[in-house]
């Protein structure tokens, strides 16, 4: 598991695909590579997810790290570690789900919102807990969830954007995801993967350019 967590933690953004069709995997799958991503889920309520995470783990090799998402029981965790998903997440404490993944050493990303559901999913073994969604109550939620839960490990999922995400960071999170606001269907219908490209490397950019803000701020100042 730390081995996944590790490769998550260096880029800790993760992008979800939900509603997407088999015709689109190549091209996206080369898309998501290129702009530089490393890690990305199809959720399990879309139609035929179990093959098409098999298809994309077998389309990305070790470029991605694919995972499933919004996992809601055994069934289904079972059918996607079978189709090769590394990481699991969950929309909200699904304790059998959590409580298979911990003792089997699979990275779990359970979903909750509140302080008491954020705490049980960490005391459950949680890798990190989802806060979902993150943008009922935006980025300074996270800093009033880490003054009494600093080691918990906290992912904003939901409205997180281009726009908003290094504050997501600066205020707490350990991770965040993003989804519809940059995998359009309207882009994939119409082949625009340039567009997704460009949108996953905004984020990223927004990212990086929050780690670099950070990074000078604690620059050692010359004596």
């Amino acid at each position: 598991m730390s081995i996944i967590l590790n490769r998550i933690r260096e880029l800790p953004i993760i992008g979800i695909l939900r509603g997407i069709r088999e015709e689109y995997l190549h091209d996206l799958a080369d898309t998501v590579i290129d702009s530089g991503l490393k890690a990305i889920e199809i959720t399990m309520n879309t139609p035929h997810a179990v093959n098409l995470i098999s298809k994309l783990v077998s389309l990305s090799g070790d470029n991605l790290l694919v995972g499933a998402g919004t996992v809601m029981n055994r069934h289904e965790l079972f059918d996607a570690l079978e189709a090769g998903a590394r990481y699991i997440v969950t929309p909200s404490i699904t304790e059998e789900v959590i409580e298979y993944c911990y003792l089997n050493s699979i990275p779990v990303f359970p979903g909750a919102l509140t302080p008491t559901e954020i705490h049980k999913a960490w005391q459950m073994g949680a890798s990190m807990v989802k806060v979902f969604p993150a943008s009922l109550f935006g980025p300074g939620y996270f800093k009033d969830i880490k003054g009494p839960f600093k080691n918990i490990e906290l992912m904003a999922v939901g409205g997180v954007t281009c726009d908003n995400i290094a504050e997501y960071f600066n205020m707490g999170a350990s991770a965040a995801a993003f989804g519809a606001s940059i995998f359009k269907m309207e882009y994939l219908e119409n082949s625009r993967y340039g567009f997704i490209e460009k949108g996953i490397k905004r984020i990223i950019a927004a990212y990086n350019n929050r780690q670099n803000k950070i990074n000078i701020h604690h620059k050692p100042l010359k004596t």
